[in-house]
């Protein structure tokens, strides 16, 4: 069977997810083909495919427009084509005891230019929606605070997250600060010493 995703325009980490996706319903023998439109989405396409196991192909079709074709299991079609095949990461760090736990400092993602800090940080709060291990505890402090209160761009994913079971603490003493406190739009409000204690207690910390 042929599963054709159309993820051209789409700003990372879609077209990942999206493919991600599809493979988890395809079974051995299916094809599914990625159209995009830039270089990097391709280089991220052959590291989900590597971490499935998947045979992967890559063609430049057009000016800005690439197919990728992945397979899953351990017999691609006979057209497929001179594929790559990647056997399964296994990642080690699932096993490290204790919860996993997000720390986000800023608003921002990165040093450099704000616009594009502000934009990566929402992808990076959509990529953890889409992670297969939810993160216990996210915590948010100085400028992150900033996400977690009203007209903030990642407040449909932090909802989506906390229905999902996870605890979004946000800073009290930065949202007085900032004078958020009253705009708070998700999540409760933390202070310095759970946040220590939580920090403390984690196997794993992911920090932007």
């Amino acid at each position: 069977m042929e599963h054709i995703i159309d993820a051209k325009g789409k700003p990372c980490p879609q077209p990942v997810v999206m493919a991600m996706k599809t493979l988890e319903k395809a079974v051995s023998g299916d094809t599914v083909k990625v159209l995009v439109d830039n270089e990097t989405a391709v280089s991220n396409l052959s590291r989900l495919a590597n971490s499935k196991g998947c045979s992967f192909v890559s063609e430049k079709t057009g000016e800005n427009e690439y197919l990728v074709r992945m397979c899953p299991g351990d017999k691609a079609p006979a057209d497929f084509g001179q594929e790559i095949k990647c056997e399964p990461e296994k990642d080690e760090r699932l096993k490290s005891g204790g919860p996993l736990v997000v720390s986000v400092g800023s608003d921002k993602m990165g040093e450099g230019n704000d616009e594009l800090g502000r934009l990566l940080m929402k992808g990076f709060v959509y990529a953890v929606t889409q992670l297969e291990q939810m993160p216990e505890t996210i915590l948010f402090y100085n400028g992150g605070a900033r996400l977690t209160v009203e007209g903030s761009q990642s407040l449909e994913d932090l909802k989506s997250l906390e229905e999902q079971g996870v605890e979004i603490l946000t800073c009290g003493t930065c949202l007085d600060y900032y004078k958020l406190k009253d705009k708070l739009a998700v999540g409760k409000v933390t202070n310095m010493y759970t946040i220590v204690e939580t920090l403390a207690g984690a196997g794993r910390v992911i920090k932007p």
